[in-house]
């Protein structure tokens, strides 16, 4: 449970935090024991697990730096953005267009702490305390009003954060909110955990159930149905590191997944882009 103080939450160091071990299974350091307990359960009784969130970042990297690109958009909103770690979306876009302004969103206390040194950083960065279930507390935080302007596109990055909304909190109405609440032009980036059907998937899904009470695996066709209304791009949805790979080395996250062979596990991560027509 979040503490809440004058100041605001305070990080309670005895439960374990989705950002935090997500942040121990790509080698951070912004974790505690009760953190690395639960990654420590995918490193020993899942291996190879942690594939999938190297994938994952890496796809999120590659479509930042292809938003930016390639369609004009300089304005980010990243949904559930978890701890901050190399190539963050500001980073990524900045590398392109120095103007690129992002609001990070989370309701992890730890990520908020760091928020603040990206704000003392960078001026063309936001972080607002806000529950990604609740978008139009987001859209509507002065910290979100004062960077984005609703009335050019904007990207809109759901990396990694529906797959924590359960069916019954309506992840598909999250989307939706936004779809109806950007312009024309607007893209949506999503990944998410893939239904397999096999051992790993239901063990992985079990551990996260167990641990955070969330963690909905989901099959394509319902991951594609979270972008109802949107125009699906190429090549649609596929496992992460199949989505418009770079060489091997490429980024620090690089996977080179464009030809070889793909572990169970890498399959167990999808990744699509979507724009607003």
């Amino acid at each position: 449970m979040v503490v809440m103080t004058a100041e605001g939450p305070s990080i309670d160091p005895t439960r374990p935090s989705i950002a935090r071990v997500y942040d121990y299974l790509l080698g951070g350091k912004d974790n505690y024991a009760v953190d690395r307990e639960v990654g420590d359960v995918f490193f020993r009784d899942l291996p190879g697990s942690v594939a999938i969130a190297f994938a994952n970042r890496a796809a999120l990297t590659r479509a930042i730096a292809q938003i930016v690109t390639t369609t004009g958009i300089r304005q980010f909103i990243d949904l559930g953005s978890g701890l901050p770690t190399a190539d963050n979306v500001h980073q990524v876009a900045q590398r392109h267009a120095p103007e690129s302004r992002v609001v990070y969103v989370d309701n992890d206390p730890q990520v908020l702490v760091h928020g603040c040194a990206l704000l003392e950083q960078n001026d063309r960065t936001r972080v607002v305390r806000a529950d990604v279930r609740d978008p139009e507390s987001v859209r509507a935080h002065p910290d979100t009003l004062e960077l984005i302007d609703f009335d050019r596109p904007v990207a809109v990055v759901f990396s990694a954060i529906l797959h924590h909304v359960n069916d019954e909190e309506d992840p598909a109405g999250i989307v939706r909110h936004w779809r109806e609440h950007v312009p024309s032009g607007s893209h949506f980036f999503v990944s998410h955990f893939r239904s397999g059907d096999n051992p790993e998937t239901t063990e992985a899904e079990r551990v996260l159930q167990r641990t955070f009470g969330r963690g909905r695996w989901r099959t394509d066709e319902e991951i594609a149905a979270l972008l109802d209304g949107l125009e699906l791009l190429d090549p649609g949805i596929v496992p992460a590191p199949r989505w418009r790979p770079d060489p091997v080395g490429a980024t620090p996250w690089g996977t080179g997944g464009g030809e070889r062979e793909l572990s169970v596990w890498e399959r167990l991560i999808v990744a699509g882009l979507a724009r607003k027509a």
